[in-house]
């Protein structure tokens, strides 16, 4: 069992610097990763979002790509030939044409900024998604020991509530077995008396499992209970299969206050609800 919420990171050398893969886990009922890359790394995105669905099935995930001490960008200086031989030819017409002293040199041509252009230099940076994978395992490997901690936390919360659980189940089922043995003898001592009751007087003393038998709910709550009680062990995501779980437990324990709507009863159901909403409200931070 692990919990939706962790943080792991981890960094690696790359040529000329360090790149740092941050992951932080929050709450959520489906996965919504959030991913903040380099534009130099948004070629390899897609298999950094792979990477983390492989490990992570359910919560929202900050994922923060770093690089860091890189070498300034490089730059390389263009010139529009062109421009330049339209330029240069243009000058000596205007000197021919109006006889203008002086001659034709770079000085002039630097002077005109349209002629030049600085660009800088893509850097090929498909090399280090190596070791941005490799930082992205690892800080994986570390959001994973977070999630399980705390995991394991709330597990035993868990394991505790639906001990509660099956207490409960148990006082229900022992009361259902007294009260249809108080109708059994009630029911012997008046055959043997000869005593008739009329149907007013039968409604009046009716006992308390009167409306209808319970023992199928009794049976399936207790069988939600024991597989609440096995899943907690498993390593897979179980958010959502506890949730449902929770809803079949909920479901027989309404049954049953509606069924026998008896004091002792009912007081045993609002026991197990609560226990329900507790085991809910943890299962919000389970993945």
């Amino acid at each position: 069992m692990k919990s939706m919420t962790g943080y792991g990171e981890a960094s690696q050398n790359v040529s000329g610097g360090k790149v740092t893969v941050q992951i932080r886990s929050l709450n959520h009922r489906h996965l919504d990763l959030q991913l903040r890359v380099p534009r130099e790394y948004l070629s390899f995105e897609e298999a950094i979002r792979k990477a983390v669905r492989e490990k992570i099935a359910r919560g929202r995930i900050d994922l923060f790509v770093n690089r860091y001490g890189a070498k300034p960008q490089a730059q390389k200086l263009e010139m529009n030939d062109v421009l330049v031989g339209q330029y240069i030819v243009g000058l000596k017409q205007l000197k021919k044409k109006y006889r203008l002293a002086g001659d034709l040199g770079v000085s002039n041509l630097t002077q005109v900024p349209e002629l030049f252009r600085i660009r800088e230099v893509e850097a090929d940076h498909a090399g280090e998604s190596a070791a941005v994978l490799k930082a992205l395992g690892l800080a994986l490997k570390k959001l994973e020991r977070s999630r399980e901690r705390e995991g394991n936390q709330l597990k035993v919360d868990m394991e505790s509530q639906i001990n509660h659980l099956k207490h409960v189940a148990q006082e229900i089922e022992s009361w259902a077995a007294d009260g249809g043995m108080r109708q059994e003898k009630e029911t012997v001592a008046e055959l043997q008396n000869g005593g008739v009751r009329s149907e007013r007087e039968s409604s009046d003393t009716v006992t308390p499992v009167g409306k209808g038998d319970i023992n199928e709910e009794i049976v399936r709550l207790k069988a939600h209970v024991a597989a609440l009680g096995k899943v907690t062990r498993e390593r897979e995501p179980v958010g959502k299969k506890i949730d449902f779980m929770l809803q079949e437990v909920n479901r027989e324990l309404n049954t049953i206050s509606s069924k026998v709507p008896n004091l002792p009863v009912i007081q045993l159901v609002l026991r197990g609800k609560e226990r329900v909403e507790k085991i809910r409200e943890q299962t919000q931070n389970i993945e």
